[in-house]
Order: C-alpha cells, then structure tokens, then sequence
C-alpha cells in the first residue's frame, strides 16, 4: 500500500482540550500557522468563512460504523456516510467563520477541535460550495435543546443577523421539526406571512424552494407573524405569534397559537 505523508501546517489553539468537553458546534478558536507557511495566508481575510482540515489525533481509527452525533437511539451508519471522528483516517473537515488574521494566527467564530489539534489544510469557502436543497439522512439532536442549538446556529449561518424574527423562526422551525420530522423533505409545504427576516431564516432552515419542487411560499405582513407547515398524509400545523418577547426562553404554549389538523 502507497504511503501518505503529511505535515501539519499549524495547530489549533482552543480553551477545550478534552473531545469529551467540545459543545456541538464548537466554541471560539484560534489557529496558529507555522512561520514557513505564513505566506500562504496572503489575502485570506478577503473570505468570511473557510474551510479548515483538521487530524483528529485522538479519535479512534479501528471503527467502521457508528451512531450519528453518538445517539444510541438512532441505527449505526457506516463512517463514511455520517461525519463521525472515529474512522480509518481521522481527517476532520469544518466549515469556520474567520473573524480576523493577525500575522500567523486566525481568529475563529466556532471551532470543533480541541487544543494542540494538528491543521492538515485551510481553503476558502467560496460561493459555489453550496447545495442549498440537498438530500441527506435526518439527525436530530439528542434533546429539545441540542436540537434547538443546532437550529441556531443553522439559521445564524444563513440570516447572519440575531434578531427577533430569526429566533422566532427557530422556534417555529423547532416545533414544526418535533412534529414533521426533517424540515428539508421536499413533500413538507411551508407558508410564511410576516417579516422579511421571518422568511429568510425559516427559508435557510427548510432549504425549502420556490420550484423544483415549489414548497414555498411568502406574504409581507407587519402585523402578524405566522407559518403554515403541510405535509400530505400527515396534517398541517399553524404557529402564530403571540407577541411575547421572550423568544427563547418561554414555553411553546407562551409564545405561539398552535393549531394542528391531522389529515
């Protein structure tokens, strides 16, 4: 078998040095290039977002499947098709919002790998990476909160902007998730009236288009703040604000009328 040598071009400098402490998502970082690589850096603050290859040193390499984000309750997938760290090479890819470049070091928004991890590569993330609808298997958090977390930082991702219509669209896409399952089925029908940023991140969320197959729909309203979820041979689900401000931390019943028909 060919041997594959590579070098590390710099380390991750991050306050989590166990795997067992990183959060989903991971927390701010940054990562140190090595003196004889700093070149390679040249223009790199011109991208918002990178790319960054890491080794995964303390991950296993003698698993072949495992369950998704660790979740007993789900079935095992093989490695390859889920972003599992125990694999045969344990080669880490993880998209990053890069805030500044100072010298040889690059500040992270959010990062997964824990301190002292070896950096195999950084590439631009540019505009034709993205597949905005694409078919995957569904992956619920462990928990409401885990799964909530994971629809923040999704629709941040997307809207780029916290303001009050995104968290309501995290809500709203939280329950409707509860009850229909993956939001990116391309069956599941989403009418929206009210804000321009109401639509943006429940759009970002859903991956839901306007044709092939059109499953969106929107309305401006500054009145009412309301999304219809439809899903044929299931029912349709009618959240409509309330008007309580307390976006993320009150009860569903609190924040939301919820009307649901089964089918």
């Amino acid at each position: 078998m060919e041997t594959i040598t590579l070098y590390p071009i710099g380390y991750v400098v991050s306050p989590v040095s166990e795997v067992k402490d990183m959060p989903p998502g991971g927390v701010a970082a940054q990562i140190e290039v090595l003196p004889q690589y700093q070149p390679g850096l040249l223009r790199l603050e011109e991208n918002s977002h990178i790319w960054v290859q890491t080794w995964f040193h303390q991950a296993q390499r003698d698993k072949l499947t495992a369950h998704p984000r660790g979740n007993l309750h789900m079935p095992e997938y093989g490695v390859f098709a889920i972003r599992s760290p125990a694999r045969p090479n344990p080669i880490a890819l993880s998209l990053a919002r890069l805030i500044r470049v100072e010298n040889n070091k690059l500040y992270l928004e959010r990062l997964d790998a824990v301190n002292g991890t070896p950096v195999l590569d950084i590439k631009p993330y540019f505009e034709n990476d993205i597949v905005f609808s694409p078919r995957t298997p569904y992956f619920p958090g462990k928990t409401r909160t885990s799964q909530q977390d994971r629809l923040l930082r999704q629709a941040l991702a997307h809207h780029q902007e916290k303001c009050l219509s995104l968290f309501l669209a995290v809500r709203m896409a939280l329950i409707a998730d509860e009850i229909f399952g993956h939001l990116n089925n391309p069956e599941l029908m989403i009418n929206v009236t009210g804000s321009a940023c109401l639509a943006d991140t429940i759009q970002g969320l859903t991956r839901a288009r306007l044709a092939n197959p059109p499953r969106f729909s929107y309305e401006f309203s500054s009145s009412l703040q309301q999304t219809i979820w439809t899903l044929d041979g299931r029912g349709t689900l009618t959240l409509t604000w309330l008007g309580n401000n307390d976006i993320m931390e009150c009860a569903d019943e609190e924040l939301f009328s919820m009307d649901f028909k089964l089918d």
